[in-house]
């Protein structure tokens, strides 16, 4: 009798699908936070391009619906996951090649918080955009500041890692930052005048801070791994993409942070600022065209050599599109008409690459091959 009491879910043996269900969440990592944050991107760049044709802001918020769908869904899977899989959550965070992607959580919540006050607000109204980004702005800032100790501490203290394994996806949790410091300057008009623009913009500016001298560490591991070991393995090509995120999302940062500068603060640091954009963004986007032209050159090689699809190729959108909101507040602050066609130019390649993505990562979801149960 006590034997029989003690058998907890019967109903699992009763309900099979709802078992392969489970079952199938104990392969759902944290990567798949990546999917998120390049459907939301696709909105965000398309929404803010210099150029606009009839009907693109509202395929852009059909794009951002579909973002945030998809963030809803996969929060609750992950949620599911730690429950029903707690070791292999654990194990996750104990893998360097698993852990970077916790970054990739902050960066879907920020992207799809800031997608919501940029074409959400459409939809939904100006207040309930401006709660609902604050709500994902705080979270994901929260979350992002917290891998950026976590993660790192825990590949000094935990993981046994060794220069071989250097790739672009250690990047991951240090980028967060940067990505709040991006869409944080949405918020800033929607705070009382005052010290609360003043705190916003300025730890918006650390936080830039912080991402981008914790990438100037990092990125010489990472191209000092491919100079010495060689190319990636041919499923994590896509990831020298991700070099792409840092630079351009600073370049977006500094170009917001310099557009509502003179709300937030007084002369003379609003005009430092938005010079500063012009001076910081245009160097640094032209190492990104350079970095753009290597790693495009390496996926080339790879797909010749039988690459095949895995979730890496999500890799190919969300830094591609800090690059077209980098390229597009350039050409907005400098008057460039070359960066109006840089950014469309770029935003181009980014829905081809989402549409690509998109299309396997759909097509192994119904085959079973992304989440076998």
């Amino acid at each position: 009798m006590a034997t029989t009491l003690a058998r907890p879910r019967a109903h699992t043996s009763r309900n099979p699908e709802a078992h392969k269900a489970f079952a199938a969440l104990r392969h759902l990592g944290p990567n798949w936070y990546a999917s998120v944050m390049g459907t939301a991107i696709v909105a965000n760049a398309g929404a803010t391009l210099p150029y606009q044709v009839p009907g693109q802001r509202v395929a852009c918020q059909i794009v951002w619906a579909l973002s945030a769908a998809a963030l809803a869904l996969l929060l609750t899977a992950r949620a599911g996951h730690w429950l029903h899989h707690r070791d292999q959550a654990r194990a996750h965070l104990l893998d360097p090649a698993v852990a970077p992607f916790y970054g990739c959580l902050a960066m879907a919540l920020l992207a799809v918080g800031g997608g919501t006050l940029i074409v959400g607000k459409d939809l939904i109204g100006v207040s309930a955009a401006v709660a609902v980004d604050a709500v994902l702005f705080t979270a994901g800032t929260a979350i992002g500041l917290l891998m950026a100790v976590v993660v790192p501490y825990l590949m000094v203290v935990r993981h046994k890692v060794e220069p071989a394994q250097a790739t672009p996806v250690w990047l991951l949790p240090l980028v967060a930052p940067m990505v709040s410091a991006a869409l944080g300057p949405l918020l800033i008009p929607h705070l009382p005048a005052g010290q609360p623009r003043e705190a916003l913009l300025l730890a918006c500016y650390g936080m830039f801070g912080i991402s981008l001298l914790a990438t100037l560490l990092m990125l010489p591991l990472v191209f000092g791994r491919l100079i010495v070991g060689g190319p990636l393995p041919l499923l994590l090509t896509p990831t020298l993409f991700l070099v792409l995120g840092p630079l351009g999302q600073s370049t977006t940062a500094v170009n917001q942070l310099a557009d509502v500068a003179p709300e937030a603060i007084g002369a003379p640091y609003a005009g430092a600022l938005g010079a500063f954009a012009v001076v910081y963004g245009v160097p640094v986007m032209g190492f990104a065209l350079l970095w753009l032209a290597l790693a495009a050159a390496m996926l080339v090689r790879a797909a010749r050599n039988g690459m095949g699809f895995a979730m890496t190729w999500w890799a190919l959108t969300f830094p591609v599109g800090t690059c077209v909101t980098g390229a597009a507040g350039l050409a907005r602050h400098t008057g460039l008409t070359a960066f109006a066609w840089l950014a469309t130019a770029l935003f181009l390649g980014l829905v081809t690459a989402w549409l690509l993505a998109a299309a396997h990562t759909l097509r192994g979801l119904f085959t079973g091959t992304l989440l076998p149960r």
